[in-house]
């Protein structure tokens, strides 16, 4: 028994145990030719801050996404939608994203302010013809207390040509950068029916009071719900139920890896269908390689972008005036656009199947198509408001555009999965090297003693195969004996180059 070989293969490398990586595939180039109206833009901001294509592609989408989803809903295989998108763009620190985002939303900010020094005068009025209506109203109740009879009756007549109670001017807000569902819903109640989420620095509202523990289920809720077009229902106990009718929302957050990674890896989050919801996307980096004699500036394109969103945001919003509940018209398919959507429908629903290429995203592929029709819709509308229908050239782009976000979610859902095998592998390592008294390791002894997330079969013996790889661990031959008994699966463990425990 001595005489034959102990190890499968030799432990004893000049350059030790590789450290633990997570490999992660690269993605596909960004498809910016299929961004249309917006792409001559996307492709100015990508000059001047030479960021990967994909950061300022994802703004463009969202800002134009918040312009046009209060004038139409698009129609779909499963029936209308809005045209609202969410957008999860993740990028390090240093990789410009705000640089990215800033030119796309200057035009917006502009016009917030315009319309906030015009919304304060119309305050101040208001403030007048509110003091005299309370007034009035004091008036004729105080009156109506002493009455009787016939100047009762004359009282309450005054009350009705009294009429209600003046309505503030709505605020000029579009934008919020981390609200929490109840500030969301009284800026929809009191603001503009049509908002964004928007933020360069995304990790604050992920990880902010909207997404604590105690409110991130009715905060998911109520995203879910703007997204689907639904109305906003709230009941409380000093306010009493409420509910807002049509409203729009589009988001755009910007994240760090880390921040991202959580999001991604949280059950609620993927389990209530929030995640699938958004297109999402993770550029490879371009720090190092952006040198000032490569930048070059389009100020025409820039300045195309910003005239075309102030037109759209000038346009009066089609709503009611009194509950400004938004009312868009329906945007239909062409017969060429709705073939090129259903053939698309139909290839995505089949990789969906057990084994296929996108069984482990089924919650993002079964809203590929549909987020097909809103881009369509969004590139449609933006190009022109008042457009008879999406035409087919619109919806090729729109569907290489959710090809790319759906193969993007794909790739981030597997590299979720290989960072938490690769987190539950570094704590197994760490257990072996700090922990475990013994030179030899065993599959029972790391579900019996090993760290908690390990105490299964498949995950513990997949975390040894990780050290095993990175050479961590050395395998012994079937019938080696450890402990005083043969045995048919077992490791030595490796603490450096050439040294086993």
């Amino acid at each position: 028994m001595n005489a034959e070989p102990r190890f499968k293969e030799t432990p004893f490398t000049l350059e030790g145990p590789q450290p633990l990586v997570r490999e992660i595939a690269p993605g596909a180039p960004y498809p910016a030719h299929a961004l249309g109206p917006l792409h001559a833009a996307v492709e100015a901001v990508q000059g001047m801050t030479q960021a990967p294509v994909a950061i300022p592609a994802q703004s463009a989408l969202a800002v134009a996404s918040l312009a046009v989803q209060g004038f139409a809903d698009v129609e779909t295989l499963g029936g209308p939608r809005p045209t609202s998108l969410y957008a999860l763009t993740v990028a390090r620190s240093g990789e410009r994203k705000s640089a990215c985002d800033a030119p796309f939303m200057a035009a917006l900010r502009d016009h917030e302010r315009e319309q906030a020094r015009v919304q304060r005068d119309a305050f101040q009025a208001w403030q007048n013809a509110h003091a005299l209506w309370k007034g009035e109203r004091e008036r004729i109740l105080g009156d109506a207390k002493k009455a009787k009879g016939e100047k009762r009756t004359a009282a309450q007549a005054d009350l009705h040509a009294l009429g209600p109670e003046p309505a503030a001017p709505p605020s000029a807000d579009r934008t919020v950068t981390e609200p929490t569902f109840e500030g969301l819903t009284r800026l929809f109640a009191h603001g503009q029916p049509s908002l964004g989420i928007f933020s360069d620095e995304g990790g604050q509202f992920l990880g902010g009071h909207a997404m604590s523990s105690d409110n991130r289920q009715k905060t998911l809720a109520a995203l879910n719900d703007l997204w689907q077009g639904n109305p906003i229902r709230r009941t409380r106990s000093g306010d009493g139920h409420a509910t807002l009718y049509g409203r729009r929302l589009a988001v755009h957050l910007m994240v760090q890896p880390g921040v991202a990674r959580a999001f991604m890896a949280d059950p609620l989050a993927a389990d209530t269908g929030f995640l699938p919801r958004f297109l999402m996307c993770e550029p490879p980096s371009a720090i190092g390689t952006r040198f000032a004699a490569n930048a070059r500036r389009d100020e025409l394109a820039l300045a195309g972008f910003a005239s075309r969103l102030r037109d759209i945001l000038e346009s009066p919003l089609p709503m009611d005036p009194e509950t400004r509940e938004l009312q868009p018209r329906i945007l239909p398919l062409s017969p060429g656009a709705r073939e090129l959507l259903t053939t698309f429908a139909d290839a995505v629903e089949a990789q969906q199947a057990p084994g296929g290429d996108l069984a482990h995203v089924t919650g993002t592929a079964s809203k590929a198509a549909e987020q097909a029709a809103r881009i369509a819709g969004v590139l449609t509308l933006w190009r022109d408001l008042h457009a008879p229908a999406v035409e087919a050239r619109d919806m090729a782009d729109a569907i290489d555009l959710a090809q790319f976000y759906l193969a993007e979610a794909s790739r981030l859902a597997s590299a979720a999965t290989v960072s938490a095998e690769i987190d539950r592998a570094e704590a197994l390592r760490r257990w072996l090297l700090e922990s475990w008294p013994e030179p030899e390791v065993l599959v029972r002894d790391v579900v019996r003693l090993g760290p908690n997330p390990l105490r299964e079969s498949p995950k513990a013996r997949a975390a040894l195969g990780i050290l095993e790889k990175h050479g961590w661990l050395a395998p012994l031959y079937p019938g080696a004996v450890v402990r005083g008994a043969a045995r048919a699966e077992a490791w030595a463990i490796v603490k450096g180059a050439g040294d086993v425990v």
